[in-house]
């Protein structure tokens, strides 16, 4: 039975009830214009005079009111008003009872193959390559320059292409640009980097091409200033991973001051295609940010990887 079902039950039946449950035997008697008729039931003796039908819908409606009006005084004693009571208590904890059927949605035990709760972004229906993107890279930290770099180009390819999209075509991604390679990259000749094979590829918008081709030229700079893209990049986060604690989905943000602070520094280093939300979705692959939701069992993996790093 529903909780609608028995608010409706709650409301209307002991009134139906009372004028159902045994029979009259008495007719009513008008006392005063002031004051309300009722039914007066006896089960010992029996109406002599049949009720009219004009007394039985004043009685009817009288007897409603004065039920209610019972209700309202006597708490304790009235079925109805218990059942009211009730049922306001129901509607006054209904936005917890929603955030609870939301949370346990969001908390649901998906049914993997191998038993393992993963977060809620990946089913037992997504693709294998991206279960393995999750189980195996994302969150995990990278110090490799040619994996941030990498990372960092695929990010922000997402304005284009979803993950899945985006790990389907890696091989060609890394193809095109040299395994991501910055210095490789970098060092291109204008006419290589006009090649049919790069301006013609279907991968991305020349936009984005270019971008990756741009920041590949910032990327090799930052080598030279600090040593390493990985020195530069890590120094944000005082070289480890900021450990977050989300329970659900809802609760992980699209960016936070610590990407926009990064965004605004590679900015003013000349790359391009590095708003606020491509750095944060970078911090999260590259293992800046260790997002996993708690439940997941890659959690807490992250974090022993980080220790042991």
């Amino acid at each position: 039975m529903s909780a609608s079902d028995r608010e409706f039950r709650s409301v209307l039946v002991p009134a139906g009830n009372k004028l159902q449950q045994k029979p009259l035997s008495k007719p009513v008697k008008k006392t005063d214009k002031s004051k309300d008729l009722t039914f007066t039931a006896s089960p010992a003796k029996k109406s002599s005079s049949p009720l009219s039908p004009s007394i039985l819908r004043r009685n009817g409606v009288s007897m409603n009111a004065s039920y209610s009006s019972e209700a309202s005084s006597s708490c304790e004693s009235s079925p109805l008003s218990m059942a009211s009571a009730s049922s306001g208590k129901r509607r006054s904890g209904s936005n917890s009872s929603s955030t609870l059927r939301r949370n346990m949605t969001e908390e649901r035990d998906d049914c993997f193959s191998d038993g393992r709760r993963r977060c809620a972004w990946i089913t037992p229906k997504s693709d294998q390559c991206y279960i393995a993107f999750h189980d195996e890279e994302w969150g995990v930290p990278v110090h490799d320059d040619k994996k941030l770099f990498e990372l960092l180009s695929l990010s922000g390819a997402l304005a284009e292409l979803s993950w899945k999209d985006i790990l389907s075509k890696r091989h060609l991604f890394r193809q095109v640009f040299l395994d991501f390679d910055p210095i490789a990259i970098s060092e291109l000749t204008n006419k290589k980097r006009t090649s049919p094979e790069i301006a013609t590829t279907s991968l991305l918008s020349e936009q984005k091409l270019r971008s990756i081709l741009e920041n590949a030229n910032q990327v090799g700079k930052i080598i030279v200033e600090f040593g390493s893209f990985d020195k530069y990049i890590w120094n944000f986060v005082n070289q480890k991973p900021t450990q977050s604690q989300f329970r659900y989905p809802r609760q992980v943000p699209v960016k936070t001051s610590k990407a926009e602070l990064i965004s605004k520094d590679l900015v003013r280093r000349g790359f391009r295609s590095v708003s606020p939300t491509v750095i944060y979705s970078f911090m999260q692959t590259a293992g800046l940010t260790n997002d996993h939701l708690t439940s997941c069992f890659r959690h807490q993996e992250c974090i022993s990887k980080d220790e042991t790093s």
